[in-house]
């Protein structure tokens, strides 16, 4: 904040002595010391409030891109597109296998119809 050495703190202090006097010069640097940590505390606090808004803002900034870019989105719906995909693949796999699991029965008129179409072919 402020670059106050060592002389310069000296000079205050000699200043302040010679000012307000032995007598109350300890009770006025206890007085400005309680003022003086008021003030960084408020001066943190402020700090402290300025950099979760800023944190706050950059977060909501990122949200706002990743909620327009379209990439996202596209594969959320082609992942949900590829899983009805494998949805409808199961469950056509599932009614073959029950065809095929089933024992069928040729009658002799299908036996009789298909052989006139084997020989024409």
């Amino acid at each position: 904040m402020f670059d106050i050495g060592f002389w310069e703190l000296s000079l205050i202090a000699v200043v302040a002595l010679l000012v307000i006097g032995p007598e109350r010069l300890p009770k006025v640097a206890r007085t400005a010391g309680l003022w003086v940590g008021k003030a960084r505390s408020i001066v943190n606090s402020v700090k402290a409030d300025i950099d979760r808004e800023i944190a706050a803002e950059e977060l909501k900034k990122t949200l706002e891109q990743q909620a327009k870019s379209s990439g996202l989105h596209d594969i959320i719906e082609e992942t949900r597109s590829i899983g009805e995909e494998t949805r409808q693949s199961l469950a056509e796999a599932e009614q073959q296998q029950q065809l095929n699991d089933t024992p069928t029965s040729v009658s002799d008129s299908e036996a009789t119809e298909s052989k006139p179409h084997d020989q024409a072919g």
